[in-house]
């Protein structure tokens, strides 16, 4: 799992993701911190979307990520007495220190696990940090044949200003290798500073998951009672659903 956020990925996250995603899945991971009766793990925190929201309704909370230009945006926004509830580390190796009531890994935090023996690592060492009727929540996109098999080039998908008179656009180019089931993500981000202008170019890999293959893998894995929904109304999966949201349990 080697995704690791640029600092300009980082600048601009908040701002972009504001726009390009819905908070279709807001309501759902807030709703199971907020419920959880102990310790709340994060996974892939980033810049706090879900955490900083639960720390401030009193969940005991915390947050890992591998990208420090994430977790340095985090940081600012939070009080140095909270600075201990966040840290650098990898989903399949990370120790909080004690046993966790749940896990939660959204937007497709998963996905950057392009390995099945890393996938099967990481559902693994999580289920060994849970309490026993722990959870694991997380979610993947529903892999859509027409842009498996067309892709993307060179499509901006934001264009905005980030600060008065300087304005920032993304532009993205994917392709997917159908075998290995990896989906190649290029972002170029183009901006101005005044009158000067920047472009920087981030790759990263999505591995794509299919229904009976996720099934399979969870079967593999520690976790042996599982739940997986169409959407984060936890209705179940059909030909509609766009997501796979799924609730381990150990």
């Amino acid at each position: 799992m080697d995704t690791i956020y640029s600092s300009v990925f980082a600048r601009f996250y908040d701002l972009i993701y504001s726009k390009v995603r819905s908070d279709v899945d807001t309501a759902f991971f807030l709703k199971k911190m907020k419920e959880a009766r102990g310790a709340v793990l994060e996974v892939g925190v980033g810049t706090g979307r879900f955490f900083l929201e639960a720390l401030k309704e009193g969940t005991n909370v915390y947050g890992i990520d591998i990208s420090p230009a994430m977790l340095e945006i985090l940081k600012n926004r939070i009080n140095k007495k909270n600075y201990y509830r966040v840290s650098q580390q990898d989903i399949r190796n990370f120790d909080i220190g004690f046993p966790l009531c749940l896990v939660v890994a959204p937007f497709r935090v998963f996905m950057h696990l392009i390995e099945t023996a890393d996938q099967l690592i990481a559902l693994n060492h999580i289920y060994d940090h849970l309490v026993d009727g722990g959870r694991f929540i997380f979610d993947l996109y529903i892999p859509d044949p027409g842009l498996l098999a067309s892709g993307m080039n060179e499509v901006m998908d934001f264009e905005g200003e980030y600060e008065p008179g300087n304005v920032v656009r993304r532009f993205v180019t994917s392709h997917s290798d159908l075998v290995t089931q990896v989906n190649h993500l290029s972002m170029r981000f183009d901006w101005n500073e005044g009158e000067k202008t920047f472009s920087e170019t981030w790759n990263s890999q999505l591995r794509f998951f299919f229904r009976f293959e996720l099934e399979y893998l969870l079967q593999k894995s520690k976790f042996k009672t599982y739940s997986i929904f169409g959407d984060y109304q936890e209705n179940p999966l059909s030909g509609d659903s766009r997501d796979f949201v799924v609730v381990c349990r150990k």
